[in-house]
């Protein structure tokens, strides 16, 4: 190799290096950025509600020099900027104060219930990915059909019917009628006691320690939570895959595809649904975190002890600092997820990288 090929090699290499360089600091200053916007967004929520924090520790009988005196330690007389300051800094290493309806640290009681949430979440999220996808590319390949009709009908029921009607229906028909599926709730009273998590999540705790009642029991209390919220997920994925097989099926490759002579199947299969598969990683990961952090109905009309329902009852109570805390962890994992979903697609994809 010539000199002046090595030093171009090594000026590409360079060139290179600075790219990388910038897109990982821009993705640092987007991550950095978004998350200060979540902790500032939620540090004025607290501040401009109609809820004094001080008394909803204390109550509205406590002496004014009782308020006045926590009002100080609680730092609520410190200007706005170093309040938030204080807010951040708490923020960072998990601090979120104590809840008062509970009396326990607020991040102590996100650890005990955000499994219950975020094992009802992926189980939604799977069920709705391994009906929503299959749906979606046969409503494409059907343009125009019954099938099609169908699975548009269905995925507009699932966006336009509220989430808690159809869970009251489905309790009244599934529970109270037909006892296919168990009381609401996460485990039965007999199972509560006896039954010790590590995970926190109780289909694969109760399944590694091979307690096959137990897993019995908990898969009848969550199949029907976790089917709505896959219902309403299986809604997005399915129509989104439509959109995603459509804009596929009507490239030139396809079309020398079965100019080549390649069966249908492995044309739609292998070709049209791999490409769009690159996007639906996307799709499917919004899903997952919409349902994070929107099961709080679901939640609550089945009585799942999770972070939706902890997050109702702690702002029933007045309870700022857990609703404010939880608020910031689900923040923290739709940024989380949504940084995840981008790095997959950028692994997918090619394209993206050479950018």
């Amino acid at each position: 190799m010539t000199i002046p090929e090595t030093t171009q090699l090594a000026g590409r290499k360079r060139a290179r290096a600075n790219g990388l360089a910038k897109s990982v600091l821009r993705f640092l200053v987007i991550i950095v950025t978004t998350y200060l916007g979540l902790l500032a967004v939620t540090f004025f929520i607290g501040r401009v509600i109609p809820i004094d924090p001080v008394l909803a520790v204390l109550g509205d009988r406590a002496p004014a020099h009782v308020v006045e005196r926590t009002r100080e330690l609680m730092g609520f007389n410190k200007p706005l900027y170093v309040q938030f300051y204080l807010y951040v800094r708490d923020a960072l290493t998990g601090n979120f104060g104590t809840s008062v309806l509970t009396t326990n640290p607020v991040m102590a009681d996100i650890r005990r219930v955000f499994p219950a949430t975020l094992e009802l979440a992926t189980f939604g999220t799977i069920i709705g990915s391994l009906f929503g996808v299959p749906l979606g590319v046969l409503a494409a390949v059907k343009r125009g059909s019954i099938a099609d009709q169908i699975v548009r009908v269905v995925g507009l029921v699932g966006y336009s019917v509220p989430i808690f009607w159809l869970a009251l229906l489905s309790l009244l028909l599934f529970y109270a009628k037909l006892r296919w599926v168990a009381f609401p709730g996460r485990i039965d009273i007999v199972y509560e006691y006896s039954f010790t998590p590590v995970t926190g999540l109780y289909l694969i705790d109760s399944f590694w320690q091979g307690q096959w009642d137990v897993f019995r029991d908990v898969f009848r209390h969550i199949i029907l939570p976790a089917s709505l919220l896959g219902y309403f997920s299986l809604a997005y994925i399915s129509r989104m895959t439509r959109s995603f097989m459509l804009n596929e099926l009507s490239q030139e490759y396809i079309v020398a595809a079965r100019a080549k002579g390649l069966s249908e199947t492995r044309i739609i299969w292998g070709h049209a649904l791999r490409n769009a598969a690159v996007p639906l990683v996307t799709v499917i990961a919004l899903s997952y975190a919409g349902l994070l952090e929107g099961s709080v109905l679901t939640e609550t009309v089945f009585a799942w002890p999770g972070l939706g329902l902890y997050i109702t009852n702690s702002l029933q109570n007045a309870d700022m600092n857990a609703v404010l805390g939880g608020t910031i962890v689900i923040g923290s994992v739709f940024i989380a997820i949504n940084i995840l979903s981008d790095l997959l697609y950028r692994t997918l994809d090619p394209r993206t990288r050479a950018r």
